[in-house]
């Protein structure tokens, strides 16, 4: 076997919640349609605290919202306005501009709440990227779920292992929360081309080496590895086809184009953009 590339987070702060980021990074850019991996780290909020980012404008992707603990009010300039809890999948496309927002709901800001999820970032396909924005909410209980011999697999979104997401992708997928029990394997294929696992906490073996939580481990392509829990443990498998060209990622800003980039900056600082309803607060454009 090839060895696998392994990229170590940067440990970072979005509006005060803790995140782990390993993706882009200088050594990879991109895993499928795959382009920003955020780990919202296990955070306790005192009663009156929450997490609260406020309005900001995104084009040529899709976000995606998967949650461990805690709740998030997602509220988007298309007037979606969405409370997602543990195990549900809140995918926002944005296509060619849209805003939205995050925040503790008021019900958990009040007494205080704990948090502890996953945010990815899927660039749309050219085709796509200056596409109608679009807001869909999956409950957990839409997942499509295997769970065979102490190996549990959740599909969040794409396809595999016999289990396909309802979540409306853009392009092949695949994203599977999976749970190992002690003592247990699972084989991963070789398909999609690009895969690639981050370990969320536990004791794993990939292959016959150990591999370090909170690192993302990208498996080499066109062959099979063999995942062992020498602990309990659970992780996240991404992947797709490669990406139908290069990819500029600015702010929160990605598209093939760079002059999509320019023109979406200057929207953004003149005003010239869809609102949340009920918003006013909003971030604004780094220099």
């Amino acid at each position: 076997m090839s060895s696998p590339l392994v990229i170590r987070p940067r440990a970072e702060s979005v509006e005060g919640q803790p995140i782990f980021r390993p993706l882009p990074s200088a050594q990879c850019r991109s895993v499928g349609p795959f382009v920003f991996f955020d780990h919202m780290l296990e955070t306790d909020y005192a009663p009156g605290h929450g997490m609260d980012i406020r309005q900001h404008p995104h084009i040529g992707l899709s976000t995606l919202t998967y949650l461990f603990e805690g709740e998030i009010l997602h509220k988007d300039s298309l007037g979606s306005e969405q409370h997602v809890k543990p195990g549900d999948v809140s995918w926002m496309t944005a296509g060619s501009g849209v805003a939205h927002v995050e925040r503790t709901p008021a019900s958990a800001l009040a007494r205080g709440s704990r948090l502890h999820g996953l945010q990815v970032w899927l660039a749309s396909p050219r085709a796509l990227e200056q596409g109608t924005p679009h807001y869909s909410h999956h409950p957990a209980a839409s997942l499509p779920v295997s769970d065979n011999l102490g190996v549990r697999i959740c599909m969040i979104a794409g396809s595999g292992f016999c289990l396909e997401s309802p979540v409306p992708v853009l392009s092949p997928t695949l994203y599977a929360h999976v749970q190992m029990q002690p003592a247990t394997a699972l084989r991963v294929p070789d398909e999609p081309v690009q895969r690639a696992l981050y370990l969320l906490d536990g004791e794993l073996m990939l292959n016959d080496e150990e591999v370090e939580p909170c690192s993302l481990v990208v498996l080499p392509e066109g062959e099979q590895v063999t995942l062992y829990a020498e602990g309990e443990c659970q992780l996240v498998l991404i992947g797709g086809e490669p990406l139908d060209g290069p990819r500029r990622m600015n702010w929160n800003f990605v598209a093939s184009d760079p002059a999509l980039i320019e023109q979406a900056r200057v929207r953004w600082a003149a005003g010239d953009w869809p609102t949340v309803p009920g918003e006013t607060s909003r971030i604004e454009l780094p220099r």
